[in-house]
């Protein structure tokens, strides 16, 4: 597959980098321009205006892939993709709006991405009401607010914003320019694990917006909606433990120890470890990529997949977590070097434990309907 090549040296190109972004906890400018050279950005654009029209299998795999050179890249990457995919498929917004930003992002390589965590109200997944207020003023909004966990920060073009309308009370979400004025970020992006998304602070000082800015009215729902696009997040988490496992293999087929005459890799119990990785990534990658194959090839049924999505997040996320646990377990203590990758792959793989949804909203959700009349 002609992507995945293109896709796979990309990886390879971006772990040269890797290590540099996560010491210095920068942004990696570079690897976007080089998605935007290789035309990634437009990978889930639909066909009618010119995009990929990617399809969740597809998009998957990319961020997959990605991940294992650099992961920060991979779910920043992710959010963008996502979202435009999420867009396609939901039509949500006015196709006028829609349409002018997938223009944006092919001609211009233009960013997207949304800024909906709170301080306050924390992840949006969890019901919170947007402390962000948008209020009309001589027919024009006025958006003021802050918001956190903001992924792309540095290079986000349009931030998509949730806000408290004043006057209904309703939450809309509203598009916003970079170029806007009252818009701001601050740096407070310093964290031990995907610190290469640089997911600074938004801040929002009386951003005025013209009518058309409010591109979504959120419609409160009883039960949890099905977003296949969300995906990308185990996606990514899968993809860093498949490089801490690649990790370990590689060390145990040249570490030997002056207790032994040949190397670890024929201690059976380094086998058995590596075998146990390698069962966890099987099952994880099939149940992914099953149900993103359901949602690919079955469109009508997809409201019915948003308990199999939900579990699919933290089945993957987890095995992911436990098998850079088991790959430092094979190299021992020199994977906490910090010359040594496992102790990012470490740091960043436990990131997904906080990414939507979070493991008891999963276990809530399943467990209501288990006992649901």
């Amino acid at each position: 597959m002609k992507l995945l090549k293109k896709t796979d040296e990309l990886s390879k190109e971006f772990a040269l980098f890797a290590d540099k972004h996560d010491k210095e906890g920068s942004f990696p400018f570079g690897n976007f321009e080089r998605l935007k050279k290789e035309g990634y950005l437009k990978l889930t654009i639909p066909t009618e205006f010119g995009g990929d029209g990617a399809s969740l299998y597809d998009f998957l795999l990319v961020q997959e892939k990605i991940a294992q050179g650099d992961a920060p890249t991979s779910l920043s990457l992710g959010w963008h993709l996502g979202l435009i995919m999420h867009l396609r498929e939901t039509k949500k917004w006015k196709m006028t709006t829609f349409k002018y930003v997938c223009e944006e992002i092919i001609k211009e390589n233009k960013l997207i991405n949304s800024a909906a965590t709170e301080p306050n109200s924390g992840s949006p997944a969890r019901g919170g009401k947007p402390e962000t207020i948008a209020s009309k003023v001589d027919g024009k909004w006025m958006i003021n607010g802050k918001k956190i966990f903001t992924s792309l920060a540095p290079a986000l073009d349009y931030f998509i914003v949730p806000a408290t309308i004043e006057e209904t009370g309703e939450i809309g979400d509203f598009l916003i320019p970079r170029s806007a004025n009252g818009l701001s970020i601050e740096e407070t992006w310093d964290t031990l694990g995907m610190r290469g998304t640089r997911s600074d602070d938004l801040l929002l000082h009386s951003v005025e917006l013209p009518e058309e800015a409010l591109v979504e009215r959120k419609q409160k729902k009883e039960r949890p909606s099905a977003q296949g696009w969300l995906l990308h997040i185990p996606a990514c988490y899968i993809g860093i433990a498949i490089a801490a496992r690649n990790e370990a293999v590689q060390f145990a087929k040249t570490y030997q120890p002056t207790s032994l005459t040949y190397p670890i890799k024929e201690v059976p119990e380094v086998r058995r470890k590596i075998a146990e990785m390698d069962i966890k990534l099987t099952t994880a990658r099939t149940l992914m990529y099953s149900t993103a194959e359901k949602w690919d090839k079955v469109p009508d049924d997809r409201d019915k997949l948003a308990y199999d999505l939900a579990v699919t997040k933290t089945i993957v996320t987890n095995a992911a977590v436990e098998v850079v646990d088991l790959a430092m377990r094979v190299v021992g203590g020199q994977s906490l070097f910090n010359t040594n990758p496992l102790q990012r792959y470490y740091r960043d793989v436990r990131a997904g434990l906080h990414n939507p949804p979070s493991d008891d909203i999963t276990y809530k959700i399943l467990g209501d309907r288990a006992f649901r009349d």
